[in-house]
C-alpha cells in the first residue's frame, strides 16, 4: 500500500476507561496533525454507566465518535468474555468496512485489543499496537504477544519491551520506541487535586477530601484467578480498613470477575459505619492522575501504579500476580493476597515516603511521537520476520 496525497486516516478503537486515560494525548495528537484524520470508535465498557462511561468524559474533551459498538456481553466471565471478543470481531469488522481507515490502532492487551486485531488484519489494514512488548501476569501476556504477531506496526511504552518485540521476530524498522501516552497526561497537568467540593454528590462513603492524607486502592479480578476476586479483595480491604487514614476506592475494570470484586466492595461498604473511606467508579485522565499524585501510597495491582506511579515517585503496594514480570520503578513493592504481608507492606511505603521521579514509560511525549510516526511511516501488509 503506498502512501496517499490525501490525510491518512487513522482508527483509534477505545473500549474502556484505561483505555481513553492512556491514550487521550495520542487522539489530540492525530486530531490536530495536517497529515491524518481521526476515526474514532469507542464501544464495550466505554459505553456503560457502571464502568463509568468513558465516552461522556471523551465528549467533554472535544472527541465525537464515528462509530459506537456494544459489544460487551454480561456477567463478566470467562465465558461472556470470550463471546465479547467474539461479538467484538464481528462488530468492529462492520466498522472498520464502512470507515475504511489506512491504520488502526489498538492498546495494550484486553480482550478488545484482541477483537480489534483481528477484525483489522483480516480486512488486510495495517494494525499499529501501543504498548506492546511488555511482560505481565493474567491472560493479559498472552493476548499482548498475540497482538504484536498481527500488528504491523509496534510503539512500546519502553525501551525493554521494544528490545523485546524484536527478538519475537518483528522487523526493527516497524519498532518504534516513544513511551507510554498514558504519562502525557501526568507530563503536561497541573497535579493539584480539585477542591473538596468537587467530590460532594460523587460517589459514595464519606465525601472525599484530598487535602487530607489518603491512600488510592484500585484492584482488578486476575482472570487466570477466575472465581477468587471477592476474596482477594477483602483481603486487600481488611489490611486498610483500621489504617488512620482515608481510603479512597474504585471500581474495578470489566475483565472476567469483575462482578465478585465489586460485589466484595458493596458488601464491605454496606457492613461499615466509619467515615475514613470514600468509593467511587470512574474519575476523568486528568483528576485520576492528579488523585495518583498526591496519594500517600498506591494499593492494588492497577498498571497505573507502575506507570504513573513510578513518573511520579508514588509509593505503591501491587497485590497478588496481575503485574508479575511487569518492568516498574523503585516506587513498587509486591505482596502477596495475605493480610499480615500487605499491612506491612503498607506499612513500609507510608515510612518511606516519595520515591525519585522515574522515565521507564517515557518522557510525556509520546502521543506527539507516535502521530509523527503514523504521518510518515511506509504500510506495508507483507511483514518480514527477522528472527
Amino acid at each position: 500500500m503506498s502512501n496517499r496525497e490525501y490525510k491518512r486516516k487513522i482508527c483509534v478503537v477505545v473500549a474502556s476507561r484505561a483505555n481513553y486515560g492512556r491514550i487521550k494525548y495520542l487522539l489530540k495528537a492525530v486530531k490536530e496533525s495536517n497529515n491524518l484524520e481521526l476515526q474514532l470508535i469507542v464501544g464495550a465498557s466505554a459505553l456503560l454507566y457502571k464502568y463509568g462511561r468513558a465516552v461522556d468524559v471523551m465528549a467533554e474533551d472535544g472527541f465525537e465518535p464515528d462509530w459506537k459498538i456494544h459489544y460487551l456481553v454480561e456477567g463478566e466471565n470467562l465465558t461472556t468474555q470470550a463471546k465479547s471478543t467474539g461479538m467484538g470481531i464481528i462488530e468492529l469488522s462492520t466498522a472498520f468496512q464502512e470507515l475504511k481507515p489506512d491504520v488502526v490502532v489498538t492498546v495494550a492487551d484486553r480482550y478488545e485489543t484482541m477483537a480489534t486485531a483481528i477484525a483489522s488484519t483480516y480486512l488486510n489494514i495495517p494494525l499499529a499496537h501501543v504498548q506492546g512488548g511488555e511482560i505481565s501476569g493474567n491472560i493479559d501476556n498472552s493476548v499482548r504477544h498475540a497482538v504484536t504477531k498481527l500488528s504491523h506496526l509496534h510503539f512500546p511504552a519502553t525501551r525493554e519491551s521494544a528490545d523485546r518485540i524484536i527478538r519475537m521476530g518483528e522487523d526493527p524498522d516497524r519498532v518504534f520506541f516513544a513511551g507510554c501516552p498514558a504519562m502525557d497526561v501526568v507530563h503536561n497537568i497541573d497535579k493539584t487535586p480539585p477542591s473538596k467540593e468537587y467530590f460532594i454528590n460523587r460517589g459514595t462513603g464519606n465525601p472525599f477530601d484530598p487535602g487530607k492524607d489518603y491512600m488510592l486502592i484500585l484492584q482488578h479480578p486476575v482472570t487466570t484467578s477466575f472465581g477468587e476476586g471477592a476474596v482477594q479483595m477483602k483481603t486487600t480491604l481488611s489490611a486498610v480498613k483500621d489504617m488512620p487514614m482515608t481510603k479512597l476506592v474504585l471500581w474495578p475494570n470489566p475483565d472476567a470477575g469483575s462482578d465478585d470484586v465489586s460485589k466484595a466492595i458493596r458488601e464491605f461498604h454496606e457492613a461499615r459505619t466509619e467515615a475514613d473511606f470514600s468509593f467511587h467508579i470512574n474519575f476523568p485522565p486528568e483528576i485520576f492522575v492528579s488523585l495518583l499524585a498526591n496519594a500517600k501510597c498506591l494499593i492494588g495491582n492497577s498498571s497505573s501504579f507502575i506507570r504513573e506511579g513510578s513518573f511520579l515517585g508514588v509509593p505503591a503496594v501491587i497485590i497478588g500476580d496481575r503485574q508479575e514480570g511487569r518492568e516498574h520503578g523503585k516506587n513498587v513493592v509486591f505482596a502477596g493476597y495475605d493480610r499480615e504481608d500487605i499491612i506491612q507492606k503498607i506499612q513500609y511505603q507510608l515510612e518511606h515516603g516519595r520515591y525519585s521521579q522515574e522515565t521507564i514509560f517515557g518522557d510525556g511525549s509520546a502521543g506527539e511521537k507516535i502521530a509523527r510516526h503514523l504521518e510518515k511511516v511506509p504500510l506495508n501488509l507483507n511483514k518480514k520476520f527477522t528472527y
